[in-house]
């Protein structure tokens, strides 16, 4: 278990501590479910040990995976259904046998992308969010159809980049976190009862992305180096 996840800092530590505590808190005061919860603690696992570039971000990941495109079902999010069962399920399994065959000295070799590749990447992801944003809005129980569109495109371009190992994956993750946080803001005024902790569990990602891009751009210059 150890070589699979790692080594722990303080800031890592004390990060998880915080946000666990606060999804208990949220669970016990809006009486969530249990399973809210579950989803909540394994999406927070999965993006720590990601910053860390841990195997077991993958293994977290499918459980959050499946657990969150429920949620969004229920909370009438289809793209974000379609999205984590049709890409983020496969993309588990591709991602942890890809981090595993990529590694030097026990540790996950770390990538840079060139600025053509990011020009690229971002023309790619306009296009995405406004084709999808239109095909969306023609769904009967629909919510939000733009918003939901940019997170559903931007969360496949950041599970691509995060598979390769380039540490672009963290700025496109931050972008994503924040309309993720919208689109859940919005759902919590129009009565979700979901809404509440999937604003907490989305901050916590916000944050991590913000840490994950730290590691992962002096991961990336050490194996320049």
């Amino acid at each position: 278990m150890k070589k699979l996840t790692g080594n722990w800092n303080l800031f890592e530590i004390v990060w998880l501590v915080v946000f666990t505590s606060i999804a208990i808190g949220f669970t016990v005061i809006s009486k969530d479910s249990l399973f809210g919860f579950t989803v909540f603690v394994t999406g927070v696992l999965c993006v720590v040990l990601a910053a860390k570039g841990s195997l077991m971000s993958y293994v977290f990941g499918m459980y959050n995976t499946v657990g969150y495109a429920y949620l969004s079902y229920a909370n009438g999010l289809f793209g974000e259904v379609m999205l984590n069962l049709l890409f983020f399920v496969p993309m588990n399994v591709v991602g942890f046998y890809m981090w595993k065959n990529n590694r030097q000295g026990g540790k996950l070799a770390m990538r840079q992308m060139k600025p053509q590749g990011l020009l690229g990447v971002g023309v790619v992801s306009v296009a995405g969010c406004l084709l999808l944003g239109l095909g969306l809005s023609f769904i009967p129980g629909q919510n939000s159809p733009y918003i939901d569109a940019i997170t559903t495109v931007l969360s496949i371009v950041a599970t691509l980049l995060m598979v390769r190992r380039f540490k672009e994956q963290w700025v496109v993750y931050i972008v994503l976190n924040m309309f993720t946080v919208l689109l859940w803001v919005i759902r919590m005024v129009e009565g979700s009862p979901d809404g509440l902790l999937m604003i907490v569990m989305w901050s916590a990602y916000l944050i991590n992305a913000g840490y994950g891009y730290y590691n992962w751009n002096k991961g990336a210059k050490e194996a320049l180096a």
